[in-house]
């Protein structure tokens, strides 16, 4: 399957821009129509702390039965009309795929018990952890670590996972480096030409497994980048106008995925999905207060506006008072989609008023919300479409991230103290001086980047390295 430039936006006004509605929606085979007018729940889990071997593996799947059920009987209760489970696989289960496709097996096998007993309506997302780190990776397209996320992919397809997404690295090595000292060019270097490049050889090879197993290539996330960058912004580790435009930059790299053939929902961790669904009008699932259990943000609320499946992020199956953790965090993301459903079937209008209750109760306060809102998505998104190249994109988006909070801050709009301001001029001078091309920007950074193997994405090498 070619690339195929996305050159247009989906959405002309940001009006339209909403929660459950999107102009390419998804249909599963359980009737759930994403982006078709509801907001569905995407409840994502994960094991106790606890170490996956062949001799825990017992133990592992009886983990994963009871979430499952836990969560399938609370949607029962609940009268949910339909959600998603997401499988984000642990190393271990992607490296030894049999493992992942075993959890995956038996999701689906409780999933199928509940729907035949108390009809209901569930699809299940498999996300294979993306393993291609550290010293024994051989190379980002071949090898081992390749082989056994491709057959991850292949064998839970096979059994029945109908959405496949994963947090895609390509990339990843340099923008640690990026984040550690604010470096905006190593920054859209390792976004939308490393990454870039390496979104378009992943999402090739998983639209073919998707077509070949009538399933649905879903969406990637800018999660080890952009979400790195907001942890450390929420930590007063790095300044907060750094992270928002590192987030605006991601969608470059996340939109490549629809542009090789994924058709959505966008993946939860993935806040640019606002980006990618306003360029492409493929549904996106968001996260925000819902998923303070995995992490700490300042976009809890701003988040929900345009999100089609509405998650929780991740959380492990540990006890609490009323119950497990992952049937908690069900029960709060269903009530948050009845509130937004509920909206919508009222009216147009009371929808967009909940919209926008959402986004001005967080925009004023972060750059990092700021840059989330559906206006200011549609008004960046529309200059993106306009330029052809990833790295193009790339400076661009940082360009019109840095400008946009600028104005924003000088109407009063948007709140920044004088660490930020004078971060926001730094970046502004970083973005102007960025070269003319990539040719010369990975000339540039072939000996600036420590842990940066050139010959592990089909670069030569430059220089000394």
């Amino acid at each position: 399957m070619s690339r195929r430039k996305i050159d247009s936006v989906a959405y002309l006004d940001s009006g339209a821009l909403i929660f459950g509605h999107a102009p390419h929606p998804v249909s599963t085979r359980s009737g759930l129509e994403i982006g078709g007018g509801l907001v569905y729940p995407d409840i994502n889990f994960t094991l106790p702390p606890m170490l996956v071997t062949e001799d825990s593996l017992s133990e592992v799947i009886g983990n994963y039965r009871e979430i499952t059920e836990g969560i399938c009987r609370r949607a029962a209760e609940l009268g949910a009309p339909g959600f998603v489970a997401e499988i984000e696989t642990l190393p271990p289960m992607t490296f030894h795929p049999e493992w992942g496709v075993e959890v995956c097996r038996t999701v689906l096998e409780v999933i199928g018990e509940y729907e035949a007993k108390e009809g209901i309506h569930a699809a299940v997302r498999m996300t294979p952890n993306d393993i291609r780190e550290g010293r024994e990776l051989e190379h980002m397209w071949h090898g081992s670590h390749w082989d056994n996320i491709m057959a991850t992919f292949e064998g839970a397809a096979e059994i029945g996972a109908e959405l496949l997404a994963i947090e895609s690295v390509g990339g990843k090595e340099v923008h640690d480096e990026a984040v550690m000292y604010c470096d905006l060019p190593k920054s859209i270097f390792a976004l939308s030409v490393l990454g870039a490049l390496d979104m378009e050889r992943l999402w090739t090879a998983i639209c073919e497994i998707a077509d070949r197993t009538g399933t649905i290539a879903a969406g990637d996330t800018a999660c080890g980048f952009a979400n790195t960058a907001m942890v450390l912004a929420e930590r007063n580790y790095i300044p907060r106008v750094f992270a928002a435009t590192v987030r605006v930059v991601s969608a470059v790299r996340s939109l490549v995925a629809v542009e090789c053939g994924a058709k959505g929902p966008h993946k939860d961790c993935g806040y640019e999905g606002i980006y990618v669904k306003a360029m492409t009008g493929i549904p996106i699932s968001m996260e925000g207060r819902t998923a303070a259990c995995a992490h700490l943000s300042p976009v809890g609320n701003i988040a929900a506006c345009a999100a089609d499946l509405w998650s929780n992020e991740s959380i492990q199956n540990i006890k609490l008072l009323a119950g497990p953790a992952p049937t908690v965090s069900f029960e709060q993301l269903a009530y948050d989609c009845r509130l937004l459903n509920t909206a919508s079937a009222r009216s147009a209008e009371t929808a967009l008023l909940l919209r926008d209750l959402h986004a001005d109760s967080d925009s004023r306060l972060d750059p990092q919300a700021y840059v989330l809102r559906p206006d200011v998505a549609v008004q960046i998104s529309k200059e993106l479409v306009q330029v052809e190249g990833d790295y193009e994109r790339g400076k661009l988006a940082a360009k019109l991230a840095l400008d946009v909070m600028r104005q924003a801050h000088q109407s009063g709009e948007l709140l920044l103290d004088e660490r930020e301001e004078s971060w926001l001029d730094n970046l502004s001078y970083a973005a102007d001086d960025l070269p003319a091309t990539a040719e010369e920007l990975t000339q540039e950074m072939s000996d600036s980047c420590e842990n940066y193997d050139p010959m592990k994405y089909d670069l030569k090498k430059v220089g000394g390295r």
